[in-house]
């Protein structure tokens, strides 16, 4: 099984070192999942959450200026809702469902 990095540094200024990030949620996610430990519900709906509701990337989580990624568990879904369509990646498809909200009329994974 090939592991990941913890993290990756995406910006030019000084940040903290990542060991100050241990505490964080993101981290011991990904540290979980670097030692081949299965996630539970909770923690793949904070995946497909965090995820899709930050604004710097699509297939990981950015925190004091490290980027969390997550590529090798999450899937890119699209999802007709209110007659027009919106990607989205998450883990599975009842991860993507906890986190939309209204009325979902179809959802349809996308292979790469």
């Amino acid at each position: 099984m090939e592991t990941n990095a913890i993290a990756i540094k995406f910006v030019s200024h000084e940040v903290p070192e990542l060991e100050t990030l241990k505490t964080s949620k993101v981290y011991q996610i990904r540290e979980k999942l670097n030692k081949g430990e299965k996630l539970s519900r909770a923690e793949k709906n904070w995946i497909a959450e965090a995820v899709n509701r930050n604004a710097f990337f699509n297939r990981a989580v950015p925190l004091m200026g490290y980027r969390f990624g997550f590529d090798d568990i999450l899937k890119t879904y699209v999802v007709k809702q209110y007659d027009s369509w919106q990607e989205y990646s998450a883990p599975y498809k009842t991860s993507l469902r906890s986190i939309i909200y209204g009325r979902i009329d179809q959802i349809a994974e996308i292979s790469h």
